[in-house]
């Protein structure tokens, strides 16, 4: 670990700070309905077509037997929760999708 963080970092970095939405998806009651498998696939269609136009800048499917997935989202709450609304697996039942306001900084990334 690198040395001690100060005050004046912290600020500074906070300073930086810009609006985002997380969209969290959990998969819900009709995970495995009958043609589940082409439905999934119309999500995934959607939310890597999403990141391509900019609406989605980190996309983490998730391997886990309750979250389906996290989406950092370019767009406010209201307009993510709206967008997720209309994902082919929320509206299968497949998923269901909480969406929070939060904030990121400018340059953090993913590493390759």
């Amino acid at each position: 670990m690198s040395s001690p963080v100060t005050d004046e970092q912290i600020q500074a970095l906070a300073a930086t700070a810009k609006p985002f939405s997380m969209a969290i998806l959990r998969w819900g009651p009709q995970r495995t309905m009958s043609g589940a498998n082409a439905i999934e696939l119309e999500h995934q269609r959607r939310m890597v077509s999403l990141r391509a136009a900019g609406v989605i800048t980190v996309l983490c499917p998730v391997d886990s037997d309750t979250v389906a997935g996290v989406a950092v989202m370019t767009v406010p709450a209201e307009d993510a929760t709206a967008i997720m609304a209309e994902d082919p697996c929320v509206r299968a039942g497949m998923m269901d999708c909480e969406v929070h306001p939060c904030h990121g900084f400018p340059g953090d990334t993913i590493p390759e």
